[in-house]
């Protein structure tokens, strides 16, 4: 069966001081997931559990990233997730903020009658 996306959402996440990765790819993946509510699956009665998610995150450092605690940002479906080289690092007062960016996109896998 072919996946159909039905949305693809943005966020991003910051750590102001505790030079976290995770937690700030977490939060990016949390804002990304929380400015919409995902209905499309609804409206054509998908079931939540069949809804496939797929997580990309950007840090500047990729290792550093628990892609347990980002995937568990998605409620629900199967999920997915990746961190590649991205966001942003920058040194303020004497701290390291961490900037990270997220891509999640919501797909079924469902046939469309031609």
């Amino acid at each position: 069966m072919p996946k159909t996306q039905f949305a693809v959402q943005m966020g991003m996440g910051t750590d102001l001081k505790g030079q976290d990765y995770t937690k700030a790819a977490a939060r990016a993946v949390h804002d990304a997931l929380h400015r919409n509510f995902l209905v499309a699956g609804m409206a054509f009665d998908l079931p939540l559990d069949a809804m496939i998610v797929d997580i990309r995150v950007g840090v500047a450092d990729p290792d550093a990233v628990d892609l347990d605690v980002v995937k568990a940002q998605a409620p629900v479906g199967t999920v997915s997730a990746a961190a590649v080289k991205g966001g942003l690092e920058v040194s303020m007062m004497g701290h390291k903020t961490l900037i990270a960016n997220a891509i999640v996109t919501v797909s079924y896998d469902v046939e469309i009658p031609s």
